[in-house]
């Protein structure tokens, strides 16, 4: 009887006994090809840095990352196809979505799969304080809106016109509900309230025409960078004199490069602190110019600190606990900026930094 075959399956065995453990996968799901995929892609590349420094750091437990992406198009038939593909392809979690409105239909899949999703960016009040597989590194709109209600009236705005966009309804009709009552407890008074959708193809003067009919004393716009942009363009030409405000959607470099002059003067609220010159976030900002060739935007940010909290979460997990457990077990985590806590339900605070576009950037204003 020969030996050979006996000994090419022992070192079959042995291959497979020394092989390296497999990696562990973790889900993106962002908007890659939709009209807001600004936020998508610094959101992507957040988290791909974050990944990246990690498994040349040696991963976690010598397990390296791997990171399945998916686009939900920003379209909510895409997203439930997109994150679903995820509950299929076996991820440990998942980061993301990035707008509420991708939210709202894909949290009951992950729910029913019970698969961890960590959204950096989502804000709206509707998944605040819910015991689910939803988590936030972001604070709520409440939060936000009763913030930019202070600042307005504080800056003499008693009546103010505002444009929403309806295509991510979830977060703008909350963001809007939540400032009007704050706004009107202060004695402001909301002149108008003009809806549109999102699409390239449609024209924006008359949105604006609108919100000046209302005679307002300041325009605030709550919308994605693009169209914060576009609006602010139009109302630049049709009513120069009146203040603009973009709620924190806008708050990207798209809004820079798209707006110019339109855009001066702007004020809005970012996630965190761009003139933060601590060897942390430098190296940071260094770390994803030199990968990537531009500056971070607030998704970029956030989503690294999702990461992050993740990768250290998974890496402290224990044999039999979940993704979910560990993640509300071992905070705080460090973000780059800010310590994330989270409560028993997944929410956290979140610091924001008030800014005025001025010579065509963003500075922090007190």
């Amino acid at each position: 009887m020969s030996l050979r075959p006996w000994l090419a399956g022992l070192a079959l065995l042995l291959l497979l006994g020394c092989s390296p453990d497999k990696p562990i996968r973790i889900g993106l799901l962002t908007g890659l090809s939709d009209r807001v995929s600004d936020t998508g892609e610094a959101g992507r590349n957040g988290t791909i840095l974050a990944v990246e420094q990690r498994n040349q750091a040696g991963g976690i437990h010598g397990r390296n990352i791997e990171i399945v992406v998916q686009d939900d198009g920003q379209d909510p038939a895409k997203a439930v196809v997109a994150v679903q593909a995820l509950v299929d392809a076996r991820v440990d979690a998942v980061i993301g979505p990035f707008t509420s409105a991708m939210a709202e239909v894909t949290v009951p899949v992950a729910n029913q799969a019970r698969l961890l999703m960590i959204s950096p960016t989502v804000t709206s009040r509707d998944f605040f304080g819910l015991d689910d597989y939803f988590i936030r590194i972001n604070r709520t709109t409440s939060e936000n809106a009763r913030e930019y209600a202070q600042r307005l009236y504080q800056r003499g705005q008693r009546r103010v016109a505002v444009a929403y966009d309806t295509r991510n309804s979830n977060f703008t009709l909350s963001w809007l509900k939540e400032f009007k009552a704050a706004y009107a407890a202060l004695g402001g008074q909301l002149g108008v309230a003009v809806p549109f959708a999102s699409q390239a193809e449609i024209g924006l003067g008359d949105v604006v025409r609108k919100m000046l009919a209302a005679q307002p004393d300041g325009l605030l716009l709550i919308a994605s960078a693009i169209d914060a942009a576009r609006l602010a363009q139009q109302a630049e030409k049709l009513a120069p004199q009146l203040p603009k405000t973009a709620a924190e959607w806008a708050a990207s470099e798209t809004l820079l490069e798209l707006g110019g002059q339109g855009v001066e003067g702007l004020l809005i609220a970012q996630a965190y602190d761009r003139d933060d010159r601590s060897e942390r976030f430098r190296q940071f900002v260094d770390a994803y110019v030199a990968r990537f060739a531009r500056e971070p935007g607030f998704a970029s940010v956030l989503a690294y600190d999702a990461t992050t909290v993740l990768l250290q979460a998974l890496e402290r997990q224990q044999r039999g606990e979940s993704a979910k457990d560990a993640v509300l077990k071992y905070g705080p985590f460090e973000g780059l900026q800010q310590s994330i806590q989270f409560d028993r339900n997944g929410d956290t605070l979140h610091k924001v930094y008030f800014t005025e576009v001025r010579g065509g950037r963003f500075v922090l204003v007190k």
